[in-house]
């Protein structure tokens, strides 16, 4: 069953970054913290934790199974609905060793609570009233901005930049249809609760709003048009194989001999609605001079990189890094690039840190993450930001376009005289799909959609 049926469980992650650091943080959140808390928490200063009745500090020890000493630990506890998921809450601050953050969360699990999913505190505040669905994007665009200007444009959708204007529009409507309603109910009585006038009046005023608010998502909308993903790489590490275990479906030639590859070749795929031209390209050569057509491959595989939006760098798992790769590794590239480990159901030699991706395109391990990485970098291509953060102007440009086309259906209908039940029909048209973008119209399919790319511990 979707998780979004199992609100009332106690759930638990680390919600530090991974790898070593002087704090490390563990956050629970569900009706049984306190309790959970009171089996592996010891507070220095013999405070009762289930006599707390508000936001609190409290120093102490964490009590870690199979461990012979009790680290230090400051627990932050919200114990009502005051916290981010109106739930009783707790962060547990503690060394930021992983070996002990990972203790902590077996402890808490033995304890009772389960492991959160991608997302699923984020999608606890959204249930709870704390934000809609525009401003649970933008936590997911803080969290992902890679320069001032994404984070900027983050933060004010985050505070209600595309919620409040939104907001006052569907208030706006509401009350539209209350009138016209009324007048449809006491049709009889010779009653005119809102004239044509100020009906087609109202109704013109949503409609340039929701325009306004189009505009600003054109472009960002113009990133998610589509983007040139160049798969670079030694010959022989699995980029043919790789290309076709993104794409789902055959592509590319696959060969054990090196060289297979000796022009580009390209395949177009839909990554959750963004649209990806994936390119392969020949391995680039050791060799010094390259002649020939080796020497032509290895020319057009320096153009397509060039021309790349996004650069996935394969590296073969099961061998060391030759001179050219890490001369590659030691540099910044030009454009953006994700690390790629291919062949990682093989005995592994290999290991380049948690940045990158371990893929085998035979089991197909690690491309479900590879996929949403490169969604994620998508929207971190063009830096010309407007005012909506980019993945929620690629989920509501659709919706916010049919309430704008009902609303030009709305004012014919009134200017056609053809009756106010058809204008009420296309303003509750208008209302619905404006719901569906700040989530008080949704499914668990799209609530999936949206967190599902959230990291764990968010």
């Amino acid at each position: 069953m979707s998780r979004l049926y199992h609100p009332d469980d106690t759930i638990v992650a680390i919600a530090s970054p991974p790898g070593g650091a002087y704090r490390g943080v563990v956050r629970l959140s569900g009706p049984t913290v306190v309790t959970l808390l009171r089996e592996v928490f010891d507070s220095q200063a013999g405070t009762q934790i289930d006599q707390v009745r508000c936001a609190s500090v409290i120093p102490g020890y964490l009590r870690l199974r199979q461990w012979d000493a009790d680290p230090p630990c400051d627990l932050y506890l919200w114990p009502g609905t005051s916290s981010y998921t109106r739930q009783p809450t707790a962060e547990l601050h503690t060394v930021g060793s992983p070996a002990l953050l990972e203790a902590a969360l077996e402890t808490v699990c033995g304890a009772g609570a389960r492991l959160a999913e991608p997302g699923e505190f984020t999608m606890r505040a959204f249930l709870a009233g704390r934000l809609d669905l525009t401003q649970a994007e933008a936590v997911m665009a803080v969290i992902d901005a890679s320069g001032p200007q994404q984070l900027d444009t983050a933060l004010q959708q985050l505070a209600g930049g595309l919620t409040l204007p939104l907001t006052e529009l569907r208030e706006n409507l509401l009350n539209l249809l209350a009138r016209l309603e009324a007048g449809l109910d006491f049709v009889e009585e010779d009653i005119e609760f809102i004239g044509a006038a100020e009906l087609e009046s109202q109704l013109k005023l949503s409609a340039d709003r929701i325009q306004e608010t189009l505009l600003q998502m054109e472009s960002r909308l113009q990133t998610v048009e589509g983007i040139r993903v160049v798969l670079v790489g030694a010959p022989n590490v699995g980029k043919s194989s790789l290309l076709n275990a993104i794409a789902g479906k055959t592509a590319a030639i696959v060969s054990e001999a090196p060289g297979t590859t000796r022009d580009y070749i390209t395949c177009r795929v839909d990554i959750d609605g963004v649209a990806c031209e994936l390119v392969d390209t020949a391995g680039v050569e050791m060799a010094n001079p390259v002649r020939g057509t080796a020497a032509a491959a290895q020319q057009v595989t320096s153009q397509q990189r060039r021309r790349a939006n996004l650069q996935i760098f394969c590296i073969d798992s099961t061998r060391p890094l030759n001179a050219w790769e890490r001369g590659e590794l030691s540099s910044q590239p030009p454009e953006p690039r994700l690390l790629v480990l291919t062949k990682c159901d093989y005995p592994n030699v290999l290991q380049l840190g948690k940045d990158a991706i371990r893929t085998s395109s035979r089991t197909g391990s690690g491309v479900k993450e590879l996929l949403l990485a490169i969604y994620r970098s998508a929207f971190l291509v063009d830096d010309s930001l407007g005012n909506v953060v980019a993945t929620t102007a690629a989920r509501c440009h659709k919706s916010l376009t049919a309430a704008h086309e009902s609303l030009a259906r709305a004012m014919l209908e009134v200017q056609g005289a053809t009756g106010e039940e058809l204008v009420a029909t296309e303003v509750r048209f208008a209302l619905d799909e404006l719901g569906k973008v700040v989530g008080a119209v949704y499914t668990e399919d799209v609530l999936d959609r949206i967190f599902s790319r959230f990291c764990i511990g968010k």
